[in-house]
């Protein structure tokens, strides 16, 4: 048998650049309000929500991506020719193949590294942070760009009350590199299947294309409605508020730190009262900094925790150096945490 030569990578990975981007057009909740019989207070008191970014037709996937990806690199110090990966999480790139990856690796000029798409909903930048941790340390990639990016907005109902308000559009994406010393911690993840029915496309690309048209959603007007994201917002509440705060302990656990030693704490940007709740379960000391863009910025699933990252940063309410705890949870169910230090 033959002895195959061992990955040289290096000995652990660390974030070293971020960078995000947000559409020009800011939408408030009046907008929503032509659609749905609710109110602004109602919206804000159920999600913290004031505003989202909706996406113009120019600000693609890529195009958003590309943006993104920019500012990371140049904040990481590197060329775009050092990236040896891209990893792209997203849900809302409809070209079925090839992988979005391929197109913004050649927009970036990063040569011909390797690339490609995951779907993992809110938790697909977790999934795509470990990923890019793994290939660094094996040695498969010196420079991993991961990115997560939504444009929510095209799968959005706007006359469904309980979602109509909670999607935006943005990018956001970090590069992760070597390092001497560990800089992100072990990830706990997941997936709960048996409730995969609590997030969800409306109507499956297939039947939207050919089936029977009787059984597709129709609006007002009584025209086919286009695919969109529902929920069952309180079974989504209760799981995220329960079960993500024990994931997130867990993941504390396993950086060997407790909530004392946390300087910022990054979840999923679902909703206000999600946050809330997660901060008391888990106990968070006063001085520890809570990311709450989704008031400005909405729910934009696997663009959420790199956007509120970078906002963080560039806003000087976490600098690089803290000790930040990220989670991300949703459709699948799935979940991703782990400790990182910021870049």
């Amino acid at each position: 048998m033959a002895k195959i030569k061992p990955s040289k990578g290096a000995p652990y990975a660390r974030i070293l650049g971020v960078g995000g981007y947000r559409p020009t057009r800011v939408v408030p909740n009046e907008v929503i309000l032509e659609k749905i019989d609710s109110s602004d207070e109602w919206i804000r008191s159920r999600s913290g929500i004031a505003t989202r970014h909706w996406a113009s037709p120019e600000e693609t996937v890529t195009a958003m991506s590309v943006e993104a990806s920019g500012k990371a690199i140049a904040d990481a110090g590197i060329t775009p020719e050092q990236i040896g990966a891209v990893v792209v999480s997203t849900v809302s790139h409809f070209k079925q193949t090839p992988a979005v990856a391929t197109e913004i690796a050649d927009k970036i000029g990063a040569g011909k590294p390797a690339a490609f798409d995951i779907s993992a909903g809110c938790a697909g930048f977790g999934y795509g942070l470990t990923l890019a941790k793994g290939m660094v340390v094996e040695g498969s990639a010196e420079y991993v760009l991961v990115i997560g990016v939504e444009r929510l907005s095209d799968l959005t109902d706007l006359e469904d009350r309980a979602t109509a308000f909670l999607f935006g559009d943005g990018a956001g994406a970090v590069v992760v590199g070597p390092s001497d010393e560990p800089h992100i911690g072990p990830t706990v993840w997941g997936s709960e299947g048996d409730k995969s029915e609590t997030i969800k496309q409306t109507v499956p690309w297939n039947e939207f294309h050919v089936g029977d048209v009787s059984k597709l959603p129709l609006n007002e007007q009584g025209d086919i409605k286009f695919p969109a994201i529902t929920q069952e917002g309180q079974a989504v509440f209760r799981w995220a508020v329960f079960e993500m705060a024990k994931v997130a302990q867990q993941a504390l656990d396993a950086a060997g730190i407790s909530a004392d030693d946390l300087d910022v704490f990054i979840p999923h940007q679902a909703n206000m009262r999600i946050i809330d709740s997660m901060v008391k379960t888990l106990k968070l000391p006063e001085h520890v900094t809570v990311a709450r863009d989704v008031e400005t910025t909405g729910n934009t699933s696997a663009a959420s925790i790199p956007l509120a990252m970078e906002r963080l940063l560039a806003t000087g309410k976490a600098k690089s150096g803290d000790t930040a705890l990220i989670i991300g949870f949703g459709a699948g169910l799935v979940f991703a945490a782990t400790v990182v230090t910021l870049p």
